[in-house]
């Protein structure tokens, strides 16, 4: 082979590298990208089991969540008449249970705004009852001693709730924030100016829930989460001992605790001092 023929080859090889770098560059981002696309959809399918192990607290009259979720159809009437908005449908994280109603009592909590569960009113399957078919049983617990007396409608000729199981009890699960416990009063907007949780304050207008930014609180001695509980016996303040032997402040959750979230949601520290356990039974 002459000079010249060497010269060209060896100029040629160059090129043909950085061809083959080029490509095997190409073939690598694409395995990484069908990679991750891979392990992109497995995780997607993933999370929604790991989110749905979470206990959403449903609806009143929610039948027992298994029944709940084979029977709820998910059409959102009981979104649509919620007077507070309380209720909101269930996102892709939620496996199983997506597009199911739940609430967020933190951020809107079922004050009965509506006076007659009309939740239940609306749901066309039974999946929000006022009377459980006599095939399902009623767990533990799970039960009302009676129907709960509405505050709102004490003074009516009807002044209970056609509800005969709680949704979830409400349990004090951080009393070195609760301001109550330390004896301390509250001054203020409950959950800051910008919150936009809304409920019925009878001193203002029984029909029409406000913000609650919009009703500040001037209070000697923290007693929000038993001053707003709209079910009539279901949260007292009460002297208890300490286990140092003082004697102290506290919310005492009483049998006729619906479950409602009230508490949860005006609950002035964060994370809030007392919170509703969804789908808990009430334990003496």
């Amino acid at each position: 082979m002459s000079d010249n023929g060497k010269e060209r080859q060896t100029a040629a090889t160059p090129a043909v590298s950085i061809a083959k770098r080029q490509t095997n560059r190409r073939r690598a981002l694409r395995t990484i990208l069908l990679t991750g696309g891979v392990l992109g959809a497995a995780a997607s399918g993933f999370l929604p089991l790991v989110y749905a192990q979470k206990k959403r607290l449903r609806p009143p009259g929610a039948l027992d969540e298994k029944d709940f979720l084979s029977s709820c159809i998910k059409c959102g009437q009981c979104v649509q008449v919620c007077p507070v908005s309380a209720i909101k449908l269930a996102d892709l994280v939620d496996g199983m249970g997506v597009g199911v109603p739940y609430i967020d009592a933190r951020e809107q909590a079922c004050d009965f705004s509506c006076d007659a569960v009309q939740c239940i009113l609306a749901c066309p399957t039974g999946s929000l009852t006022y009377h459980k078919p006599a095939f399902l049983p009623v767990r533990e617990g799970a039960a009302l001693a009676k129907k709960p007396i509405l505050l709102a409608k004490e003074q009516d000729a009807e002044p209970t709730l056609n509800m005969h199981e709680r949704i979830g009890v409400a349990r004090l699960v951080r009393p070195e924030a609760c301001l109550a416990v330390q004896g301390k009063g509250f001054k203020g907007q409950t959950r800051g100016p910008g919150f936009k949780g809304r409920m019925r304050y009878m001193d203002v207008d029984r029909w029409k829930p406000i913000k609650i930014a919009d009703h500040p609180y001037d209070v000697a001695e923290c007693d929000l989460c038993a001053r707003e509980c709209p079910i009539k016996g279901a949260i007292s303040i009460e002297t208890v001992f300490a286990p140092d032997g003082t004697q102290r402040k506290s919310p005492v959750v009483h049998e006729p605790c619906v479950g409602c979230g009230v508490c949860e949601m005006v609950c002035p520290v964060e994370p809030a001092a007392i919170v509703i356990e969804a789908r808990e039974v009430w334990k003496a």
